[in-house]
């Protein structure tokens, strides 16, 4: 079992101290918020031991699990990886792309590993239908939340729509050719409802669309590709993919065809791939502790997420032109 010790005893903090203390990978050694007020309660409620100093926690571990606000994730990361502990960051990686690549760099030096929490990697409805995911052209997202003054402090695009630009690019085998977006701020000092549009080198199109004030949650993914059609409900955890085929010579009575302007007839179909119910910020974890203890990738890089950072980044620029 790997020790791990955990930075940031916030709303998402508390989460991930009591699933890895339920985790068979890791030994929860303890943690460190830099409220002591909270820590204290914290400690006393659910005894999780409380570190005084960050030092002393990245002391007594193998691994850091970071859950500290997004400005501190450079800070944090720069004292464990000299340490020479393994790192696990909240998304987003850092606030800074420069900040992001300073933390891979030092990863390789010290020769760490570093993951990053890109939940939705691990989301089983993504994960059941990934493997179909072949060469998408066209993707619509759509992930709209309800009004919570948590995270808004960033704009809604490195709060909510970088879940949506890293699953993305996990699918789409090409370079970022060009980005149109536009923003708008109603309630925050910074944009809380974001459409994107990304273009890449192969020809793909994504459109995306973010929110945080809207009256209902909503996190849909549909891609497109050659004679299919795969709709994910991030949210509800569900698929639904759509193929068409070669219609048959003699149709049967309930076969559905399309026929198009030249005369060719397909047969469609639709499936609805098993989707295996799981916890997805568990599995995070606990494939991070896999990947430690068999020197193999982990599953979100450092790398892609400083991807996915950069491109949310170029979506921003795009608003204050």
């Amino acid at each position: 079992m790997l020790k791990v010790g955990v930075l940031g005893a916030g709303h998402l903090g508390k989460i991930h101290l009591r699933l890895l203390q339920q985790s068979d990978k890791y030994e929860l050694v303890g943690f460190y918020d830099e409220n002591q007020e909270n820590a204290e309660r914290i400690s006393k409620e659910f005894g999780y031991k409380n570190f005084s100093t960050i030092a002393k926690l990245i002391h007594a571990v193998d691994v850091i699990d970071i859950v500290t606000p997004t400005l501190s994730h450079y800070k944090c990361a720069k004292v464990a990886i000299k340490s020479g502990k393994h790192i696990f960051i909240e998304k987003p990686i850092a606030n800074t792309v420069d900040e992001a690549e300073e933390i891979i760099a030092l990863a390789k030096e010290y020769n760490v590993k570093g993951q990053v929490g890109h939940v939705e990697r691990f989301n089983p409805a993504f994960i059941a239908t990934k493997n179909m995911i072949e060469n998408p052209m066209f993707i619509e997202t759509h992930r709209l939340a309800e009004f919570n003054p948590r995270g808004t402090d960033v704009p809604v695009v490195l709060d909510l729509m970088i879940h949506d630009i890293d699953a993305i690019l996990s699918v789409v085998n090409s370079k970022v050719k060009n980005i149109n977006a536009s923003g708008v701020s109603v309630i925050s000092e910074t944009p809380d409802i974001a459409n994107a549009r990304i273009e890449f080198e192969n020809g793909c199109v994504a459109n995306l669309t973010a929110s945080r004030i809207s009256m209902k949650n909503m996190r849909k993914t549909r891609f497109f590709q050659r004679d299919a059609y795969i709709s994910v409900d991030f949210l509800e955890k569900k698929c639904e993919v759509v193929r068409m085929k070669d219609a048959p010579e003699v149709p049967g009575d309930f076969d559905m065809i399309l026929q198009n302007a030249e005369g060719v007839k397909k047969q469609i179909y639709f499936t609805n791939p098993d989707v295996e119910q799981n916890n997805a910020i568990l599995d995070e974890l606990e494939s991070f502790a896999h990947a430690i203890s068999t020197d193999t990738t982990p599953v979100v890089t450092l790398e892609q997420a400083t991807d996915a950072l950069r491109v949310a980044y170029q979506i921003i620029d795009c608003f204050e032109k």
